[in-house]
């Protein structure tokens, strides 16, 4: 076993972190630190951080997001489809303009209930 066939993977993986935390390490270096009570208060949901639990809320967050995931989802199959294009040929072809449609139709009955709109 020669350890010389190990050395892509190495450099793969010391890349990858160094991609990875090399940013991060300028970032809190060199970026600016100017807290404040607004910055420092935690986000969640669009609601007040210390209000009761049991408050009652829009169920239109869960909405949006289930929404954005799943056309999200749908529209990453195209990508696969899009690589083997030439193989697929026109019956490939035609399943697709198949599914976009099947897309199209979900996305403007959503569209029309009024489930995007954000009052």
């Amino acid at each position: 076993m020669n350890l010389s066939q190990y050395l892509p993977i190495l450099l793969f993986i010391l890349v990858g972190v160094a991609v990875g935390i090399i940013p991060q390490v300028l970032g809190y270096v060199l970026g600016p630190n100017k807290p404040d009570a607004e910055k420092n208060s935690p986000y969640e949901c669009g609601f007040e951080a210390f209000e009761d639990a049991r408050m009652k809320f829009d169920v239109r967050y869960y909405l949006v997001a289930i929404l954005f995931i799943l056309f999200d989802l749908e529209i990453a199959f195209l990508f696969p489809w899009a690589i083997a294009l030439k193989e697929v040929g026109m019956a490939g072809f035609m399943a697709v303009l198949i599914f976009l449609a099947i897309l199209v139709v979900g996305f403007v009955y959503e569209w029309k209930k009024g489930a995007l709109d954000w009052e």
